[in-house]
């Protein structure tokens, strides 16, 4: 059995008061990751690469702080970029691979990502570059193999899609979708972010070339995370100053360096997900990498059991449209549940729920174009249920009494 006692011991900004149900727009943190940041911030805010044992002491764990990400991911610490953000991440990558670029290259987007993954590509253009676009299945809006096929061609160079939507919460097949990118002889950069929290990632067996996750999602400080193939970001251009080697991987494609004391408290994510792995499976001989991918499996089988009900209420509704998947299936989704209401703003809707504590939203969400090709700017966009495994059963009880009544 999921164990949420003790889960919910990890978060202090959980309690029966508030239901946190807004997620994929950030977790709260862990425990463990506010202690660390104090404890650095106390004890170790000094500056990094002296000879002195305090530097010493607070470089080393700025390092293990890449190091925990890679853990986490299964790549290499040189192949980790920390950053501000998934938004200026992406940004400093597209500048850094404009040089492998000619004028005539193509890079494919869709119009279903968040923004991130797509403004920042499409921006070359003024560099030359051709962007087409990849569009969602009207039906099932979910990205297709089929809608990408007519895209693909000798000059592609590079496809940008999303590991799962965040608007919807609908899982594609990534491994599958980087084959084919592969297959036609371009690279892939992949959007996690709404993904890593609810799924394991191992980008060696996704086999990715670039792949992004915003790890104030993944119940850490406001960093994001952005791996990149070791060979490819040795080839990609540096944007720091002139005397900062090409070879400087990451440090070149990390702008006024990282932010010491959230990347001192990343050790802290591995950490719970071990310690919570533990805790439901006891101690054994698995290699951690395993432990990762079977806490995982126990997170989507915690969270398909929340979306379900939720899911099952909205369907028996009349006039009300649910977004994406229609059914709780963790192999098809993630418990980010989406809706739209016949004959209302969908701005009505959150606001109803407040006098109760019960935090969900409404809007575009960043996929700006995905609510464009749907119809709905003109309705306030989709309103949004975002869970994550530290939500509860009750507080699914309480959200659907709210909204039986709301809607």
């Amino acid at each position: 059995m999921f164990n949420l006692e003790f889960v919910r011991s990890h978060f202090p900004a959980l309690s029966d008061d508030w239901a946190l149900l807004d997620n994929a727009g950030g977790s709260p943190p862990l425990r463990g990751v506010i202690e660390r940041v104090r404890d650095y911030m106390s004890r170790w805010q000094v500056q990094l690469g002296a000879s002195y044992p305090l530097s010493a002491t607070a470089t080393e764990m700025v390092a293990e702080g890449h190091r925990a990400m890679a853990r986490l991911v299964n790549a290499g610490p040189d192949e980790i970029v920390l950053g501000p953000s998934s938004t200026m991440n992406v940004r400093i990558l597209a500048r850094a691979l404009l040089p492998m670029f000619s004028p005539g290259d193509e890079i494919v987007v869709t119009n279903l990502d968040h923004e991130t993954n797509v403004g920042a590509w499409r921006e070359l253009e003024a560099e030359g570059l051709r962007i087409r676009e990849w569009q969602f299945d009207s039906g099932t809006l979910r990205l297709t193999l089929e809608g990408l096929e007519p895209l693909l061609n000798d000059r592609t160079r590079l496809v940008c899609f999303t590991h799962c939507a965040n608007v919807v919460g609908s899982i594609h097949d990534a491994a599958a979708m980087i084959r084919r990118v592969h297959q036609a002889g371009a690279l892939a950069c992949v959007d996690g972010v709404a993904y890593a929290p609810h799924r394991r990632v191992d980008v060696k067996a996704l086999d990715a070339d670039f792949y992004f996750l915003s790890i104030y999602k993944v119940f850490g400080p406001h960093l994001g995370m952005l791996y990149g193939r070791r060979e490819l970001l040795r080839k990609a251009r540096g944007v720091k100053h002139f005397f900062i080697g090409e070879d400087e991987v990451p440090y070149k494609l990390e702008p006024g360096n990282v932010v010491h004391e959230l990347a001192a408290s990343l050790p802290a994510i591995p950490e719970y997900l071990l310690a919570l792995d533990e805790r439901l499976f006891g101690a054994g001989a698995l290699s951690e990498q395993a432990r990762f991918d079977r806490v995982f499996g126990a997170i989507a089988g915690h969270e398909a059991s929340l979306a379900a009900p939720l899911l099952d209420f909205l369907k028996t509704r009349s006039g009300v449209r649910i977004l994406g998947e229609r059914a709780a299936d963790p192999a098809l989704r993630v418990p980010t549940v989406a809706f739209v209401v016949e004959g209302r703003h969908s701005g009505e809707i959150p606001p109803l729920l407040d006098p109760q504590k019960i935090a969900i939203r409404f809007g575009h969400f960043y996929a700006y174009r995905a609510m464009e090709a749907l119809g709905l700017h003109g309705r306030g966009g989709e309103v949004r249920v975002s869970m994550a495994h530290y939500n509860t059963p009750a507080e699914v009880a309480r959200l659907i009494a709210a909204l039986d009544r709301a809607l």
